[in-house]
């Protein structure tokens, strides 16, 4: 056996340091993703001493996109965006071209071309998926009101940075693209035209046939009961989907995957294919972030720290205080505002994507490329700060700015019940927590038998939907009290908890039970040892499970509420 091998040699490498240095930033309290960029850096050839081969790691970091992309279309729901489309849609439209504008005016004013300018802003304006979820999910606010509208928020970002991939090589030459790398007989017209068709043709396949086809194929695979070759075919349909994408309609890799895998999520077997897939996602998205660093230039750090100052003022300054503004300017809490404005003040994989292929297009110079990773390094390192911020940076403002103090008090108009509600609504009527996929199900046999109910869910923009659709809804979080109290708990015959919280159930269980020691209880949970544990406590009465949970709840809440219903719905004279 010979000893040129270069891909192993990279591997091996890229995985090795990777690992040691993501220990470090762990340890140090900074995403992992910091350590895996510094990884390229020092086997790169910016840096002294081992060098991996740059154009395999190339290759190696395509796969981690299609990986990547292929994750975030495995997790995109578009129900969660239409949830909460009326701030999510305009908020990262205004904060994308905002932070744009800043990247492109910063550009102008150093003398880069208008191309180069757009490029760069672009770059700085989208942050990162898996920081963002990473920073939600060990906080514990992923599944909250703050955590959706900030992943609505980035999907936005993510979709509008799928169709910029799109149209940046058709527009290149106008921007001031290497003529070499863009050069083609058709005007420009007919050939974003053209792009614009190709794609369209690749997202109708995908729509009518692959969320056929993909779902049946799992299916097949599945019934062999090999786990092996079911996370075979999954890798098999994210590359070869994203291959075959770029090589018939001149798709990139990273929308072939996107769609492999928002396709793949219409299938039943798409929670299996997310976690048996995760590993393999893992690994080669280490070795993009690796690649990345490696394009990195330490240098520029000395060489031009107010440029690397500014660029870092725009992510962390810019775009914080775009989205903050923003949040307010939409009437939600101060606390969400601060939330999401420390959500996405960073940047990450798909700034790499856009600056790698503005580069590649010669859009961008090699100047741009490392100020964008010097950029998300520092952005990256910073975030868990900011995060840890949030509380004291809240109860700062509260003592000091009236403003501030204003805009807490200030009250949302969908947080308590219109005074033109009905009677029935408010005495003898169920209380509804939560309007997912079990509390609709409930709500459509109350309705069917005549039952009075008012929802109580924290997704406002639902319960404006639900108000217009003649349903007394509260806005709020129903462990709060105050949310309980607007619902009318204190005269209702039945609390019925359809979101599955433990510590939410108590909370909700308690104060119920305190304002109306008679009200009967029932509640959901996603597994036995909660059921037992709510059981053993004499909460109320507990369900558990998918379509079992659904049936069973609203069987109950039909048996137990409609004897009284007729006795209680008028209230008290």
């Amino acid at each position: 056996m010979g000893h040129n091998i270069p891909l192993i040699t990279t591997i091996a490498a890229g995985f090795g340091v990777a690992l040691i240095l993501g220990i470090v930033a762990e340890k140090l309290k900074v995403p992992a993703l910091v350590g895996y960029l510094v990884a390229g850096i020092l086997i790169g050839p910016a840096t002294p001493g081992f060098v991996a081969d740059v154009p395999i790691a190339s290759q190696l970091s395509e796969i981690g996109v299609m990986l990547l992309m292929f994750g975030v279309g495995l997790h995109f729901s578009l129900n969660d965006l239409l949830a909460v489309k009326r701030i999510a849609v305009p908020g990262a439209i205004v904060q994308m071209s905002l932070a744009t504008m800043l990247g492109l005016a910063m550009a102008w004013w150093w003398g880069w071309s208008l191309g180069s300018g757009l490029i760069f802003g672009l770059s700085l304006s989208c942050a990162s998926t898996v920081v963002l979820l990473k920073a939600l999910e060990s906080r514990g606010v992923l599944d909250s009101m703050n955590g959706r509208i900030a992943v609505g928020w980035l999907v936005v970002e993510d979709l509008a940075c799928v169709l910029v991939l799109v149209l940046m090589p058709p527009l290149a030459g106008l921007l001031g693209g290497a003529a070499n790398q863009v050069a083609t007989a058709d005007p420009l017209w007919m050939t974003i035209a053209k792009t614009l068709l190709e794609v369209s043709a690749f997202i109708a396949l995908m729509l009518i046939v692959g969320r056929r086809a993909l779902p049946w194929l799992l299916w097949q695979v599945s019934r062999t009961g090999s786990r092996e070759l079911f996370t075979l075919c999954v890798i098999a349909v994210a590359i070869g989907i994203a291959y075959g994408a770029a090589q018939l309609f001149s798709v990139s890799f990273a929308l072939g995957a996107f769609f492999a895998g928002m396709v793949m999520r219409e299938s039943e077997f798409s929670h299996r294919a997310a976690e048996e897939s995760l590993p393999l996602r893992d690994a080669f998205s280490v070795l993009f972030f690796v690649s990345v660093g490696m394009l990195f230039e330490p240098a520029i750090l000395v060489e031009q720290p107010v440029r690397v100052i500014a660029v870092v003022a725009i992510i962390v300054l810019g775009k914080t205080l775009a989205a903050l503004a923003l949040v307010i300017a939409f009437r939600y809490p101060l606390n969400t505002a601060l939330t999401v404005a420390a959500s996405l003040a960073q940047i990450g994989e798909f700034s790499f994507i856009l600056a790698g292929l503005g580069l590649a297009l010669g859009l961008l110079p090699s100047e741009g490329m490392s100020l964008v990773l010097a950029g998300a390094l520092i952005s990256i390192a910073l975030n868990p700060l900011l995060f840890a911020a949030i509380a004291p940076s809240q109860s700062w403002l509260l003592a000091r700015s009236g403003l501030a103090r204003s805009l807490n008090r200030r009250q949302d108009p969908f947080a308590e019940l219109p005074a033109s509600t009905e009677r029935k609504y408010l005495y003898g009527q169920v209380v509804l927590v939560g309007y997912g996929r079990v509390g609709q199900r409930i709500a459509r046999a109350l309705d069917a038998h005549g039952i009075p109910y008012v929802v109580a869910e924290q997704n406002r923009e639902l319960v404006e939907d639900l108000r217009k659709r003649g349903i007394a809804a509260v806005s709020g979080n129903a462990a709060e009290p105050s949310v309980l109290i607007e619902a009318h708990i204190a005269h209702a015959a039945m609390l019925v908890v359809a979101m599955p919280d433990p510590l939410k159930l108590r909370q909700m269980a308690d104060t119920a039970r305190k304002l109306n020691p008679e009200i009967e209880i029932v509640l959901r949970t996603h597994s036995e040892d909660e059921s037992q544990l709510l059981r053993r406590d004499a909460i109320g009465k507990v369900f558990f499970g998918e379509e079992e949970l659904a049936r069973g709840m609203t069987s109950h809440v039909l048996e137990r509420f409609a004897p009284h219903h007729v006795r209680t719905a008028s209230g008290p004279e």
